[in-house]
């Protein structure tokens, strides 16, 4: 047994993105036994999505290993400001930026606030995103659609626009896709197509950006406990969520956060163009 095994109650929340202050349990974003080993000592990094669950849980492990952050994120300021306060006790500084990833002018901002305040960018995590329960295709309305397809991938060309030209030979740009671009999911459908263009999108910016040392890749986690989940899905979904993996169990950002960490640091220096898998063991062939 896993000592990440834990029962999780039925729950739903109302609104998204979900809040993890609301989440029972919480979820784990950080082992304080695992201790960094000065793999990104030195490096900026611009997370988004970053104020809870994978994007939590990267940050984290990110300042473990010597990064300072910026963290980018919609609305919730709790959450935000304990992942501020977690980079923080392993004394490296964390900036917070509130706004939508949607809007162009507010990435290049971002980017840009970023510089003014560590004077460089090493890393880039396209971690932001948001998925909707849809029950029939009706429900996904010209305006849901756009809304989707700008949070989950037109904002990584906006980062992407922004950053490159102040990033340096041996930087690293990571993208957030899904099991569900390789496996699909019915209830997902625009969500689903959204992490595929993801997958299509990491590929063709890794070649484009090789000659440039700029190394492009993508970490597509299976069910992972972050508020994502009982902010899409029904209180009996959740009841029983991550129990059709070979791992019987959902995972833990904590359990992906050193995908993201591997990609950032020269371990992964031949490596581009590529995706990492923390999906509780299903073979998706990607």
């Amino acid at each position: 047994m896993s000592e990440y095994d834990k029962d999780i109650p039925p729950q739903h929340q109302s609104r998204q993105p979900g809040r993890e202050a609301e989440m029972e349990p919480r979820p784990i974003y950080d082992d304080p036994d695992t201790k960094g080993c000065g793999r990104l000592e030195g490096k900026v990094a611009l997370i988004t999505g970053g104020d809870s669950g994978i994007g939590r849980a990267t940050a984290i492990a990110f300042a473990k290993e010597g990064a300072d952050v910026f963290i980018v994120y919609l609305e919730e300021h709790e959450d935000a400001e304990e992942t501020q306060r977690a980079v923080r006790q392993y004394g490296r500084e964390c900036v917070l930026k509130a706004g939508d990833v949607g809007d162009s002018a507010f990435c290049h901002e971002c980017v840009k606030e970023c510089l003014d305040k560590f004077g460089k960018l090493d890393v880039l995590v396209n971690n932001a995103g948001e998925q909707y329960v849809r029950d029939s295709l009706d429900d996904i309305t010209p305006d849901a659609l756009e809304r989707i397809f700008k949070t989950n991938i037109f904002s990584m060309f906006y980062f992407v626009q922004a950053a490159v030209p102040f990033m340096k030979h041996g930087g690293s740009i990571i993208n957030t896709t899904s099991i569900t671009a390789y496996k699909g999911n019915p209830q997902l459908l625009d969500y689903s197509t959204t992490k595929g263009a993801i997958v299509a999108f990491t590929r063709s910016l890794a070649m484009r950006l090789m000659d440039d040392g700029i190394r492009v890749n993508a970490v597509a986690p299976g069910p992972i406990w972050t508020p994502l989940i009982p902010a899409s899905f029904s209180a009996e979904h959740v009841e029983h969520f991550g129990e059709n993996k070979p791992i019987d169990r959902p995972g833990q950002p904590v359990e992906v956060a050193p995908s993201y960490v591997f990609l950032a640091s020269r371990d992964s220096s031949y490596i581009s163009g590529q995706v990492l898998h923390p999906n509780g063991g299903a073979i998706v062939n990607g």
